[in-house]
């Protein structure tokens, strides 16, 4: 069984008399892609910067790689590869350059190429930060966390402002470090991202925990809707289904959470009926249903921000 990399234990933290972490506690495994969410004002930059050695903590326990967060100095700072949602480097130097600089902050680095090559930023090893394009400069931050060759490696909003094509281009480099035995622990609010890439998550409102569990196994436990939709068929649906369906113009909707009986009885009345079903989508619920269903529950219980 693997150790664990992150342990958080009861952890507290106020700002005068706003309680920003009301006792929050979770493992993560080493070699993990571990994903923390919660709505602004939720906690967890809070919680991750305790992780990170940036902020004192109330109460509660919080170690990362065996040290304590707020102890482990140097020691635990060499282990450790942060990516900030931005980051100042020098635009002038050189892609390789400023992967040096990094690497020379280190006792054993991991080489220059083996970097460059593990974020896809070879051909630009002797291009000036200044000339990159964004996704190009959020590469370079993962590479700059990686130049000490960390064991965890923190990552803030890692694709914020990307392109649909270097989104999916970081994911595979993130998966790739994944492969590689990092632990990786994640903050986004693109829930495509968290699910893609997520072993586990904890969601966290108001300073609580308020789920966990795999991406797969908390859509699978909310008794979130299935959308059945296609284009309005010539022949009247049968009453039974007329009686659920929604019609927005020429489309019509069946909201459902037992979507394998309505879809039988769907398709058979339509094969009967001699009736084409044309664009016919069944969209089930994502991790960002359920993550919005369970925010906005805690936040109808009255907890307080």
């Amino acid at each position: 069984m693997a150790a664990n990399a992150v342990e958080v234990e009861d952890l507290r933290k106020s700002y005068g008399p706003v309680q920003a972490l009301r006792g929050v506690s979770f493992t993560v495994a080493e070699g993990e892609v571990f994903a923390l969410l919660g709505p602004n004002g939720a906690g967890k930059t809070t919680t991750v910067e305790i992780l990170e050695g940036f902020r004192r903590r109330d109460g509660g326990r919080a170690s990362v790689l065996g040290f304590d967060s707020a102890s482990g100095g140097r020691r635990l700072k060499e282990q450790m590869g942060i990516v900030l949602q931005t980051s100042g480097v020098d635009p002038y130097l050189t892609v390789a350059e400023t992967v040096d600089m990094f690497r020379g902050y280190y006792p054993r680095p991991r080489s220059r190429d083996e970097v460059l090559r593990l974020v896809g930023l070879e051909d630009k090893r002797d291009s000036r930060v200044t000339r990159l394009s964004g996704g190009q400069k959020r590469r370079l931050d993962v590479a700059i966390a990686l130049a000490g060759d960390p064991r965890v490696l923190f990552l803030d909003e890692p694709t914020t402002g990307f392109d649909p094509g270097a989104r999916r281009n970081a994911w595979e480099v993130i998966k790739g470090l994944a492969g590689l035995g990092k632990t990786i622990f994640l903050t986004s609010h693109s829930m495509d991202e968290v699910q893609y890439l997520a072993d586990r998550v904890v969601i966290i409102a108001a300073g609580r925990i308020v789920a966990e569990g795999t991406p797969e196994t908390l859509v699978g436990a909310r008794p979130a809707k299935t959308v059945i939709r296609f284009q309005a068929p010539r022949t009247p649906l049968p009453e039974t289904l007329r009686k659920m369906a929604r019609v927005d113009g020429e489309t019509v909707e069946l909201e459902t959470e037992d979507p394998t009986r309505i879809l039988f009885e769907l398709t058979s009345w339509a094969v009967n009926a001699g009736s084409s079903l044309d664009g016919l989508q069944v969209t089930r619920p994502s991790l960002e249903d359920v993550y919005l269903q369970i925010t906005n529950e805690a936040e109808a219980l009255g907890a307080p921000a």
